[in-house]
């Protein structure tokens, strides 16, 4: 058995693995790029996805929404299904927790005299940076009481922001740009945050947002794959349209001003993750798929 992944792994593993007669090759997809496409580049794309269908014997969507895209665009008519809720990963919730070294870090980032708006992901155009800044300054314009930190690195030779966004980003000393972060760094930002914001224009199954709700945070969230079925729109969060500031806008200030709905959210949020997406339960579905298929295989 062979299993792979990413774009380019996926299509040399299941290739090489047809050639070399392996007798499984699974490839899961954890995100599409050609819906979001245009023109030759959506062609070339969705002609590489046929062809790594084409190889493999099982595959593996990640979500719902990445399984339409393959069976509505013809990349594949084979049986897929996707295991458990979706993920690849799983969230170990004892990590991911407010315990006491986290929280003592925290303590040294929260502003208790602002409410704040938390974004962690590359800095890019295609993550709806331009619309969160954009809706955030409006926001902020009569609202000084809140911030926005923004966690990852700019990736400017590969899918810059806007100029206009970049300078209210340097501009504005409540728009805090931080790098990027990782381990009990990461986790203190979480919990010195009230609302998690993640206005992508695609993914597969975004970790961050799967990882907020773990700490605790209601989710602002684009209407798209991975994210739709993470959230439950009113339930741990809210939903908004793709590359849509005005809706950004309407969502962060509800979660501003009605205390209530956000605490009910919030407090909403752990609990659905865990039972989706708690990392034991993830890796299980999957090594039930691996017995299956091997399996099936052997008779």
């Amino acid at each position: 058995m062979v299993h792979s992944m990413t774009p380019k792994a996926g299509l040399l593993c299941m290739m090489a693995g047809k050639l070399t007669g392996v007798p499984v090759r699974i490839h899961t997809f954890t995100g599409l790029v050609f819906p979001t496409s245009s023109g030759l580049k959506r062609r070339i794309l969705m002609g590489t996805d046929w062809l790594t269908c084409a190889c493999a014997t099982h595959i593996i969507p990640e979500g719902e929404g990445v399984k339409a895209d393959l069976l509505n665009n013809g990349i594949t008519r084979k049986p897929i299904k996707v295991l458990g809720y979706g993920n690849v990963k799983g969230c170990d919730m004892d990590y991911f927790s407010r315990r006491d070294e986290v929280m003592h870090t925290a303590e040294q980032i929260k502003d208790k005299d602002k409410f704040t708006f938390l974004f962690i992901g590359r800095v890019v155009k295609d993550k709806g940076i331009n619309e969160l800044i954009s809706a955030f300054e409006r926001l902020y314009s009569s609202h000084s009481n809140t911030r926005l930190i923004l966690v990852g690195l700019y990736e400017d030779d590969v899918d810059p922001i806007s100029e206009e966004s970049r300078k209210a980003i340097d501009g504005c000393e409540d728009i805090i740009a931080v790098g990027k972060k990782t381990g009990v760094d990461l986790l203190a930002y979480y919990a010195a945050s009230d609302c998690f914001v993640f206005p992508s224009y695609r993914e597969g199954f975004p970790n961050t947002v799967i990882e907020a709700g773990a700490m605790g945070l209601p989710s602002i969230v684009s209407d798209i794959n991975g994210a739709r079925e993470i959230i439950i729109n009113g339930e741990n969060g809210v939903i908004v349209p793709s590359k849509d500031a005005e809706a950004l806008y309407d969502a962060m200030l509800s979660m501003l001003q009605n205390d209530a709905e956000r605490e009910r959210m919030a407090g909403n949020a752990r609990h659905l993750i865990e039972t989706r997406y708690e990392q034991r339960f993830v890796r299980q579905c999957l090594y039930a798929f691996y017995k299956e298929v091997l399996s099936t295989e052997k008779n």
